[in-house]
């Protein structure tokens, strides 16, 4: 029987879906179950249109946010002892770089798992990787012209220095660094029909969901045989259970064991969110959808994505065109929840 997936909160953030403010929240479980959340922060960006995407470093001190403006504006969080000489009219987040180079509307940004690196991309077909430099300066050491058409999406592998970019041209394209020349895509994915909207790497980095505007998702598994970078992907499987285009997908954390390899949610057009449970057993696939909610939002579901906390299981956050960021809890059977 399917799990039930339970609303915790509803916040109203219709500023960080279609003007330049951006909201944060903390949240915490309490011991009877329920979610707590507070607003902590807004941030009065700057930018001059919609932001499209956030990314928090790993050390969650600074956050990137991607606007249509075509720039993307990094923030630090400051030590208390700092906000009086700072004197920043953000609160406690101050903006330490802009970062410009793209032509049109940017789309995407991602921190690397260390840090170290930042990507974006945008509506110019292109994917930039930037460099973060000491005093949070940002040096583009690569771009990459290798769609043809606009990069929806970006994401690095949880452990390598591997990128992947999903676009309009129906394609997903992964890159690695030659370190005597230049980053540069080992492999292209095409098992989509139309427009490739999101993508996310499993914790253990060896396998890759990716959603589409064909209506499907597709799950990748790295050559379990090779051990270099650039080595090649396969297609496992393809899920269905929308009626519309899937416009996120993201892999909940934890180890793959006894064959299981994770739980996935996917959202889209249809207003729906979908949770799968995977598993491989005899280099074959099998899948089953756990959780359902229908009409999640009132329209669109644009985003979903898993608290990446260990000690919060089963939180998911999803945002809407109505305007709206949502949480729902994942349970397991016979255990209640109370909606915060």
């Amino acid at each position: 029987m399917p799990q039930p997936l339970i609303p915790l909160a509803t916040l109203p953030v219709t500023q960080l879906i279609r003007t330049e403010p951006v909201r944060l929240y903390k949240y915490h479980l309490r011991d009877d179950g329920g979610l707590d959340v507070a607003s902590t922060a807004t941030i009065p960006t700057g930018h001059k249109r919609a932001i499209r995407c956030v990314s928090w470093s790993p050390s969650g001190q600074n956050l990137a946010t991607a606007s249509f403006d075509s720039s993307v504006a990094v923030w630090e969080h400051l030590p208390t002892s700092d906000l009086a000489s700072a004197g920043s009219v953000n609160g406690d987040w101050e903006c330490v770089s802009t970062i410009e180079g793209h032509e049109s509307e940017c789309k995407g940004v991602a921190y690397s798992p260390t840090g170290t690196l930042l990507a974006t991309c945008g509506r110019d077909k292109s994917v930039w990787i930037w460099e973060v430099q000491p005093d949070t300066e940002f040096e583009c050491i690569s771009v990459l012209m290798e769609h043809l058409q606009d990069v929806k999406a970006v994401a690095w592998h949880p452990v390598e220095e591997i990128l992947a970019s999903a676009s309009y041209d129906n394609t997903v394209k992964l890159y690695v660094d030659d370190p005597s020349d230049d980053w540069y895509p080992f492999t292209t994915l095409t098992g989509h029909s139309s427009t490739v909207w999101s993508l996310s790497f499993s914790s253990c980095g060896n396998y890759l969901a990716t959603c589409s505007d064909d209506e499907s998702t597709m799950i990748w598994r790295r050559d379990p045989v090779s051990t270099k970078p650039d080595r090649s992907w396969e297609p496992l499987g393809r899920l269905g259970g929308h009626h519309g285009p899937i416009f996120s997908v993201s892999w909940a954390p934890g180890s793959a064991i006894n064959g299981m390899i994770g739980s996935l949610a996917t959202a889209g057009a249809d207003g729906r969110i979908n949770i799968w449970s995977l598993k491989l057993q005899d280099e074959t696939l099998s899948y089953e959808i756990i959780a359902t909610v229908e009409a999640a939002h009132e329209s669109d579901v644009n985003c979903v994505s898993w608290c990446p906390k260990s000690s919060i299981n089963g939180i998911l956050a999803s945002a809407g065109d109505d305007g709206h960021v949502k949480l729902w809890q994942l349970l397991q059977a016979g255990i209640t929840s109370v909606m915060a």
